[in-house]
């Protein structure tokens, strides 16, 4: 099976499954982070150990993937919610959204235990892109009048675009400049072209401290993307 496609479904069920589930945008961005930049990259460093032989993991089908996934959400949720997603709740979701395969609460449970093996129990969450991004457009918005034309809505459209191609994903690995560079190509797409009086990327650079020559860089690599994906 295609990994790169295999990768890419996984992370589409995610994405949707978090819409569906109704779940905070902080606990979808926090199980995008586990999932996609955490326990699924690891997958692969991990296939001599013993958690790897492990029934979830070997073979590794899609519908297993599917399962993380909503335990990604699980987890995330149980960080950020004081009122976190409930076992029956996502056993219900999965009898209904995963096809290949009927996983039982046990299996939810056990699913648990793996991802969090795979992970090695370390669930500490730094800033993700989306927290920077967020911080970024409220600032944004209390220094220029025109940072009211960015929709937070937009950016988060890059942001799950961004998921679609490993090339693109690993940007991830840098929160801070990729939020940076998700508010200026939003800025691009959103803002008319006669309001730009704003010295964005100057301002961007300022509060960011990275340089602007990497923020214009990603900003092209993510145009190219969400020009390509439309």
């Amino acid at each position: 099976m295609d990994s790169s496609g295999l990768r890419r479904r996984s992370l589409g069920f995610l994405i949707q499954s978090a819409y569906q589930l109704e779940v905070a945008s902080l606990v979808k961005y926090t199980a995008l982070s586990l999932f996609a930049d955490r326990f699924y990259t690891s997958l692969t460093r991990s296939k001599q150990d013993t958690v790897a032989r492990n029934w979830l993991l070997q073979p590794l089908r899609e519908s297993n993937l599917q399962l993380f996934a909503l335990v990604s959400l699980w987890i995330s949720s149980k960080i950020h919610n004081s009122h976190p997603l409930s076992v029956r709740t996502l056993k219900s979701f999965g009898d209904n959204a995963i096809n290949e395969q009927h996983f039982t609460f046990r299996d939810f449970l056990e699913g648990e235990v793996v991802f969090l093996q795979v992970l090695n129990f370390e669930i500490r969450t730094l800033k993700i892109s989306f927290v920077y991004l967020e911080e970024l457009l409220i600032h944004f918005k209390a220094v220029a009048r025109v940072g009211e034309l960015v929709n937070l809505e937009v950016c988060m459209d890059i942001m799950d675009l961004l998921y679609e191609k490993d090339e693109t994903s690993i940007l991830y690995s840098s929160p801070r400049p990729l939020a940076a560079s998700i508010l200026v190509t939003a800025y691009l797409i959103t803002v008319p072209n006669e309001t730009w009086e704003f010295p964005l990327l100057p301002w961007v650079k300022f509060v960011t401290s990275c340089k602007e020559e990497y923020i214009l860089e990603v900003v092209k690599l993510i145009l190219t993307h969400v020009i390509g994906s439309s």
